[in-house]
């Protein structure tokens, strides 16, 4: 298995496409427990890493139409 990246260091689209790896090869069920189980955390790992992606891109998104309101409305 080849050396993975720090999660932290993943583009969102990385880490997507990792996650739904893991989840096909666990739907697969043929993994030892322990395979399991590093799988299992790994994508929680990325779970949490893209939904603070996405939360990040949100908040800059409000922030952007926050500002063209205020400009809009001088």
């Amino acid at each position: 298995m080849p050396k993975l990246k720090n999660v932290e260091e993943l583009n969102y689209e990385e880490a997507i496409q990792e996650l739904e790896e893991i989840i096909a090869t666990l739907e697969r069920g043929e993994n030892t427990l322990d395979e399991a189980l590093a799988l299992f955390e790994r994508g929680q790992a990325l779970s949490r890493h893209c939904t603070g992606m996405l939360d990040s891109a949100e908040l800059r998104v409000q922030q952007l139409t926050s500002e063209d309101s205020v400009v809009a409305l001088e």
